[in-house]
């Protein structure tokens, strides 16, 4: 791997870091704001993602629906 490839990852890492620390962040204080409403808003984003994942792993395993 290129030098300049290995310093770009690793500002991605550091961006990365901070951005799912600023997530967490804001993640307390709308459960303590209204948990009812978060714990919706969550459970939908997981759902979500499952159903990404799901079509990352088509994508990765050269499965296709038509």
């Amino acid at each position: 791997m290129k030098i300049k490839d290995k310093k770009i990852l690793n500002e991605i890492k550091k961006a990365r870091a901070k951005n799912n620390s600023n997530w967490m962040d804001r993640l307390r204080i709308a459960i303590k704001a209204n948990p009812k409403d978060t714990k919706k808003v969550l459970k939908n984003i997981n759902n979500l993602d499952k159903k990404i994942s799901s079509l990352l792993n088509k994508l990765a395993n050269g499965k296709r629906s038509n």
